[in-house]
């Protein structure tokens, strides 16, 4: 029943439904009619276009088939060329990588540095642009090692810098360096080269002469060390193995002096145009050349103290004593030479060289000195006492071994101390050789053109000066300094500031014994052999002034022992000091005693129980000379070998103003603290020349006259006489013949020899003084005597003094206060007379005590001459 139900309710609704369905399409009937008129016409809009798209479509077709299809190939084609194109350029680029090898070694070769780093750098940064190719991985480990084998190349080319300095190529390695960016390390690099050159140099040169002297290709000299090798260079290879060693080291230190300059130079040029660049590139450039110019400033003391070390091994590796000379001081050039480099090179005093060239020369110069004495004994003791005939301007400024003065009157300074006062600046060694040339070429070793030029022929220097020697002698001109003045104080050498008179000349003229001779210098062979001697002592000082004492100490045996030769010789006589006339000054004792025991060896032979030390000291000195046996001294004629006692003393005062002229050459080198003893040498030693005059002039002086004779005379005569005589007695006539003929035998002399106006002097002065003290010995030996003896006494000495005075132009006599005072003692009362004795104690005791006994009686009682006698001896008690 239920699902009819349900039917019936269904169709109920479905009626209702379509019923308000068809009420509804009829209410839209017209919007249906409207809609479907414009569907339709939609239709037939799309049925058009549908036609132009097909025509579009064909007409597309038409114009892909005529146009774009070809124009768009075009395109593609010319993409694909491009790209073609970039990587045949790359291939290019990477066939030329390949290829870089072969121009980086045509670089090489022709040294071009900075091309070839820079070529490489840039193959490096095109490879690293390109390393996606497969290729390029081993072409960048290649030129890694082009690299470093431009590096190690680079490096080679430094080092030949260290020889031979050359501008271009060393340019050409700093820029390469620079490139690198290595600018500190090529600095360190070089300054390893230099050392390894200055090694390696001293070495071949030493080597090369080793080898050639031995004469063989043997390899074992190329293993020994450099010192060892040293001492196998022989004497005669020595020098010239010193001057290429030298000349060598020259080259070395010249291209370190030439690479400062370059860096200096180039530095200016880089700060100049560093001025506009970045900051950060201009600090980073000034660093590295802070450092370079460091670096080379320290590298100056290293590399000279290297060459002073090579020097100085080669210095001492050979024994220097058995050199000649001449050959030694061309090894004290070479080596001063050296050192003046050194010292415009860093500044140094090469106080290694020095300490080395100071042992060899102390050591070398002993030696020599020690022959050169042993040379010296040797002509002293063969010298016949000759004048050797020089001409009357002879100078040792003319002999070869003082030609080094004249160059330089003042003695020569190192470089360093030489003043800056003149005008042109002083041009160093560097600066004369820098362009070329060495400083230690060997020069022929030859004597100047000129000859000495300082004997005279015949003892004249021309015949026009023969025929006019008594003119010339009248030119004040010819007249020494010494003869013009009217006396010289022997204790201070000064004259008084007085003029000379004509009289005084032509008295002098008068007195001097030279008129037939031109006024040249009195001195022997040997005086010249030791002046030349100082003139080579002087050449070997002036190279190497620490040698300086050493050199002015053997000098002063010199002239000490040519002053104990000539004392020996002609003034050692002990009876002279018994006179009490201090003819040898206090000071000529200590300075002949000083002698003796320093330089004279007095003992015979060797004493074998003598100890080391005694030898050694015996070895520092020489034995006294004797003198010749054809030297005679004994002949009255020749005055008792006046010419040769002459020659020779006056030979030792010249030598002694040759020493006076050297003194300020001398003080001038030697060291501060030893300028006491020059001074003292001066002072006690060359002073004291002159003074041997007296003791060697005294001598025949004491035998000229016959003084003795006198005495046997004045014996003869009575002095008690009662009348007052007016006739002189014989022994005055006698002493005057005496006093005549010794004025003949001197004039005799001075045509052997010219006799000098002190001599003269001396001479004359002591046979009056002798005469005038044998006459009051005379005097003394009277027994009795009355005041008319005295008086006869007194006639004597006048006539005596009259006639003197006729012979000999020295004034005042000597001694004649001496006898007149005696004389006149016989009238003084007793008290005067023992004043008298007290105060002129010149008188012996003998002279003294006659007095007083021969005025007893007269005058004088016992009792007055027992206090007399006294008093007399009293004074002679400190004398015993």
């Amino acid at each position: 029943m239920w699902p009819f139900v349900l039917l019936l309710l269904f169709d109920c609704m479905f009626l209702q439904v379509s019923k308000k369905v068809a009420d509804l399409i009829l209410e839209k009937q017209p919007a249906y009619v409207k809609e479907l008129e414009r569907v339709t016409s939609l239709q037939t809009g799309l049925q058009l276009a549908a036609v132009i798209c097909t025509n579009g479509r064909r007409h597309l077709n038409i114009a892909k088939e005529g146009f774009t299809q070809a124009s768009l190939g075009l395109l593609a084609n010319q993409r694909k060329r491009q790209l073609l194109i970039g990587l045949l350029k790359s291939l290019r680029t990477i066939k030329t990588l390949q290829r870089t090898d072969v121009r980086l070694s045509e670089m090489l070769e022709e040294e071009d540095y900075p091309g070839a780093i820079q070529l490489c750098l840039e193959c490096q940064k095109a490879a690293s642009t390109f390393k996606h190719y497969s290729c390029i991985s081993e072409l960048n480990s290649k030129l890694q090692d082009t690299l470093e084998q431009i590096e190690e190349q680079l490096d080679v080319a430094l080092s030949k810098i260290c020889k031979n300095f050359d501008i271009n190529h060393y340019t050409k390695v700093q820029q390469a360096y620079r490139l690198l960016g290595k600018t500190q390390t090529a600095m360190d690099q070089l300054h390893m080269h230099f050392t390894q050159a200055i090694h390696n140099t001293v070495f071949q040169v030493v080597l090369g002469y080793v080898e050639l002297c031995a004469g063989n290709t043997d390899t074992k000299f190329q293993k020994l060390q450099y010192k060892d090798l040293c001492t196998h260079v022989t004497p005669d290879s020595y020098i010239p193995c010193l001057a290429d060693l030298c000349k060598a080291l020259w080259e070395v230190m010249l291209s370190y002096y030439r690479t400062m300059e370059w860096h200096e130079k180039h530095d200016n040029e880089d700060s100049t145009s560093a001025s506009g660049s970045n900051m950060i590139g201009t600090e980073e450039t000034n660093f590295d050349r802070g450092y370079v110019k460091k670096k080379l400033e320290h590298g100056l003391t290293r590399i000279w103290q290297d060459v002073q070390l090579k020097v100085k091994t080669y210095l001492l590796g050979t024994d220097l004593s058995i050199f000649k000379y001449d050959d030694f001081i061309f090894v004290l050039d070479i080596i001063s030479r050296l050192m003046q480099v050194g010292e415009e090179f860093c500044g140094s005093k090469s106080e290694v060289l020095q300490e080395s060239i100071r042992k060899q020369s102390v050591n070398y110069f002993k030696n020599y000195h020690r022959t050169r004495l042993d040379e010296l004994r040797m002509f002293l003791e063969n010298e016949t006492w000759e004048l050797c005939p020089v001409k009357s301007n002879f100078s040792i400024l003319q002999l070869h071994e003082f030609k080094f003065m004249e160059q330089s009157r003042s003695p020569s300074v190192s470089p360093s101390k030489q003043p800056a006062s003149t005008s042109s600046k002083t041009v160093t060694l560097f600066e004369q050789y820098c362009s070329g040339g060495n400083p230690f070429e060997i020069q022929a070793n030859h004597k100047d053109e000129e000859t000495e030029d300082v004997l005279a022929s015949n003892g004249y220097e021309s015949d026009e000066q023969e025929k006019s020697a008594y003119q010339e002698y009248d030119s004040d001109s010819d007249v020494p300094e010494e003869l013009k003045r009217d006396y010289v104080d022997e204790q201070t050498g000064d004259a008084p500031v007085k003029s000379v008179s004509r009289e005084t000349l032509k008295s002098r003229k008068k007195s001097d014994y030279s008129l037939n001779k031109v006024n040249a210098p009195i001195l022997t062979n040997t005086t010249l052999n030791v002046i030349r001697l100082v003139g080579k002592y002087m050449q070997m000082m002036n190279i190497l002034k620490p040698i300086a004492f050493d050199v002015i100490h053997f000098m002063s045996q010199l002239f000490d022992y040519y002053l104990y030769a000539i004392y020996t010789f002609f003034g050692r006589n002990d009876s002279l000091e018994s006179t009490g006339l201090g003819l040898s000054s206090s000071r000529l004792r200590t300075t002949l005693n000083r002698i003796q025991e320093s330089l004279i060896d007095l003992e015979v032979s060797a004493d074998p129980t003598s100890t080391l030390t005694a030898a050694e000291e015996r070895k520092e000195k020489v034995p006294s000379p004797h003198l010749s046996q054809l030297v005679v001294l004994t002949s009255g004629d020749t005055l008792y070998g006046l010419a040769e006692r002459v020659v020779a003393t006056e030979s030792l005062v010249f030598l002694a103003e040759q020493f006076e002229f050297l003194q300020p050459h001398l003080d001038a080198v030697m060291p501060a603290v030893k300028k006491p003893f020059l001074q003292q040498f001066y002072s006690q030693t060359v002073s004291t020349a002159s003074e041997l005059r007296k003791p060697i002039y005294w001598i025949v002086a004491g035998k000229a006259i016959d003084y003795e004779q006198m005495l046997l005379l004045m014996a003869n005569v009575k002095w008690d006489v009662k009348e007052i005589m007016s006739q002189h007695n014989v022994y005055v006539d006698a002493l005057l013949k005496e006093f005549e003929q010794f004025n003949r035998r001197l004039n005799e002399v001075s045509k052997r020899v010219r006799i000098p106006l002190p001599v003269s002097n001396i001479l004359w002065e002591h046979c009056i003084r002798l005469a005038n003290r044998t006459i009051v010995e005379g005097y003394a030996n009277v027994k009795k005597c009355s005041n008319e003896g005295r008086a006869l006494m007194q006639l004597d000495f006048q006539q005596f003094l009259m006639k003197l005075e006729k012979l000999t132009d020295i004034r005042p006599i000597p001694d004649k206060e001496f006898v007149e005072t005696y004389i006149k003692a016989y009238y003084l009362t007793e008290n005067d007379m023992e004043r008298w004795i007290k105060e002129h104690r010149e008188y012996s005791t003998k002279q003294l005590t006659n007095l007083v006994n021969v005025c007893l009686g007269s005058h004088i009682n016992k009792k007055a001459r027992q206090k007399l006698l006294a008093a007399i001896d009293d004074i002679d008690r400190p004398k015993r």
